[in-house]
């Protein structure tokens, strides 16, 4: 008769170690929507530079794709700011901010969206460990950067909106997610509270499941932990935010 373990139980909620089956790099976008824990078992030697690569220039086209909606949006926050500010601009230094700020949103839609995969890995690994992961800091990238693929379907989401609503309801950029944050007036609800429930919208949410499916996966805890890790990271992406809005 076998003797049960201690472990037991953590074992049963741990990934199966047995060899995934091979696939083209190119089904993995497919797969992640079905079967992520598979994509990230095949790939967790394979490093995070091709998913990165794709995700940036697919999600970057659709950012200058939808322009005109985050025009919009960009307009309505600068707005606020400056209703906010002490300081009057005239009519050409607001029109100069506009531009900068347009400028500014579609190079960083290819340099910031690559940054922030990488921040989010880190923060993955870093919060992993606090729950015993064995996941290197290349394998959390790797995470982050598949995590990243419902941002494209978020990207295509945007560009349905701008043609199908009214330019006018894109008074802010939690009116464009799928999420709480849409249903708050941006001129009259707390900043730091938009902050905070903006980021429970159905992509965040996704990435955030993603990442706790990849952290168990290659970093060989069970599902329960990785859960509350990525927690921790879900909260931290807020930080900036929240900071922002002070």
């Amino acid at each position: 008769m076998t003797e049960p373990t201690s472990r037991g139980a953590d074992a049963e909620l741990l990934p199966s170690t047995a060899s995934p089956a091979s696939a083209s790099k190119w089904e993995d976008f497919i797969d992640i929507f079905y079967a992520p824990s598979a994509v990230f078992a095949r790939r967790i030697t394979s490093g995070f530079f091709i998913p990165m690569l794709v995700v940036t220039l697919v999600a970057g086209t659709l950012y200058l794709v939808n322009s005109a909606v985050w025009s919009q949006v960009m307009e309505a926050e600068m707005g606020r700011a400056l209703a906010r500010s002490p300081q009057t601009l005239t009519p050409e230094q607001m029109q100069a901010a506009r531009n900068f700020t347009q400028i500014v949103g579609k190079i960083g839609a290819f340099v910031l969206t690559p940054i922030a995969m990488f921040l989010t890995g880190f923060a993955l690994w870093v919060c992993g460990k606090l729950f015993e992961s064995k996941q290197s800091f290349g394998q959390a990238v790797m995470v982050a950067a598949y995590a990243y693929v419902p941002r494209v379907i978020e990207g295509v989401v945007t560009s349905v909106q701008g043609l199908l609503l009214d330019p006018s309801t894109f008074t802010g950029r939690w009116r464009v997610s799928l999420g709480v944050g849409r249903f708050l007036d941006p001129d009259t609800t707390s900043p730091a509270l938009l902050a905070l429930v903006g980021r429970l919208d159905v992509f965040t949410m996704w990435v955030t499941v993603l990442l706790a499916i990849g952290l168990s996966v290659t970093g060989r805890i069970p599902r329960g932990r990785a859960a509350i890790a990525t927690a921790i990271v879900w909260f931290i992406g807020a930080v900036p935010l929240l900071l922002q809005a002070r």
